[in-house]
């Protein structure tokens, strides 16, 4: 490890993923969208996210997906994803086109306000060994409270889209960070590829958002650079193809992601279940295996921010809440109540290491591929553009 690595933070109001929708829908010609990334004008845009591709991973595995390879040479700076760089909070900055101090949507898991920890994926607590859904107790228009951009762009004329799994309608994640555009659920690839080619092709002003979740799943199990990942990346590069084959004259094609991803080997995983040390004065233990959320109990936080910091020395960066805020993690936080959903002590893994939770995530800490700090690979995402 490199004990000289510094953290990417975030390039929060110039270029990171919050300023990328209003960008694309100021150039569709929507009012009261800052154009934050220059973008010019065009008629249809399709924003293609697919999930896990950091910019590192594309140049890495370039010959695996000829397509995206060829519009990352012409395009070949990056953005940065925004911290935690966790999908639901990606997504959440996407669609609102604020930073996560923000919109709220602060970790693949962190405490609202009710004493528990929501997760933000599935919009569950756990309780009584039982995942409750919280879209009543916890409606996620109140959890994220910012009108999207979306929403902004649709209330002025433009025809917005979005165009992901069918089984994401109406799910918590997507009332909170999406909502606002006709939600046009797909089975597979293929009708994916089909609904993103239709939207383009109608007449009139109009965004259409697509997601592409499996390159990210196969990740997780198998490692990113995996044979597995590899094909998926081959796959997902022919659909993009096939869009822009159908971009109409004044038509812009975008390609971006929500993160990239490392590998975590075996011996790099620290399990704060079975340490003492990370367990003592701890509240609740948000975030995921790259970035956590330590909530102390009352009195402890001192103590608990000595023992992480001595637990994981040169392994992670752990700050207070106000030192990471300070230091400019999660952007502007916009209200009391969305600072106290960051922990009182941030943790931001280095390297390749993570700290699981073998009894609480049994899942989410046997998986290969993991993501959610501040490194270069996991923060720098494409931006890759085609106008037809």
């Amino acid at each position: 490890m490199d004990v000289a690595e510094q953290p990417l933070l975030p390039a929060y109001g110039s270029r990171s993923l919050a300023e990328l929708t209003p960008s694309l829908l100021a150039a569709l010609g929507a009012p009261d969208q800052a154009n934050a990334l220059g973008i010019a004008p065009a008629r249809r845009v399709c924003l293609l996210l697919i999930d896990g591709l950091g910019s590192r991973q594309l140049s890495q595995y370039a010959a695996d997906a000829p397509f995206l390879a060829s519009l990352a040479a012409a395009n070949p700076e990056p953005i940065t994803a925004g911290f935690p760089s966790s999908t639901p909070v990606s997504l959440a900055s996407l669609g609102t086109g604020s930073p996560p101090g923000g919109h709220g949507v602060l970790g693949v898991s962190f405490e609202a306000g009710h004493g528990e920890l929501l997760d933000a994926l599935k919009w569950t607590t756990h309780r009584g060994g039982k995942l409750v859904d919280q879209r009543e107790a916890l409606p996620p228009e109140q959890v994220q409270p910012l009108a999207t951009a979306l929403e902004r762009a649709a209330a002025t004329g433009t025809e917005v889209r979005v165009v992901s799994d069918r089984l994401f309608n109406g799910s918590g994640l997507t009332r909170a960070a999406l909502r606002g555009g006709e939600y046009r659920g797909v089975h597979a690839l293929g009708d994916l590829a089909a609904e993103l080619v239709t939207a383009l092709r109608a007449p009139g002003r109009g965004f259409v958002y697509g997601y592409h979740a499996d390159l990210d799943a196969l990740g997780h199990v198998y490692g990113p650079g995996s044979l597995a990942w590899r094909l998926q990346l081959s796959t997902i590069d022919r659909v993009a193809a096939l869009v822009a084959e159908a971009l109409p004259p004044d038509g812009l094609l975008v390609v971006t992601a929500d993160h990239g991803m490392v590998s975590v080997p075996a011996d790099a995983r620290i399990d704060a279940d079975a340490d003492p040390d990370l367990r003592a004065g701890v509240r609740l233990l948000g975030g995921d295996a790259r970035s956590r959320h330590v909530y102390a109990e009352p009195g402890a936080v001192d103590d608990v921010l000595a023992a992480w910091t001595e637990r994981l020395g040169p392994l992670a960066w752990v700050l207070t809440r106000e030192e990471a805020v300070a230091a400019g993690w999660f952007g502007p936080v916009g209200s009391p109540e969305m600072l106290r959903r960051i922990g009182d002590v941030v943790v931001a893994m280095r390297g390749d290491a993570a700290v699981v939770r073998t009894r609480a995530e049994k899942f989410l800490s046997r998986l290969i591929g993991q993501h959610g700090s501040l490194t270069a690979v996991e923060q720098e995402i494409p931006l890759l553009m085609l106008r037809g």
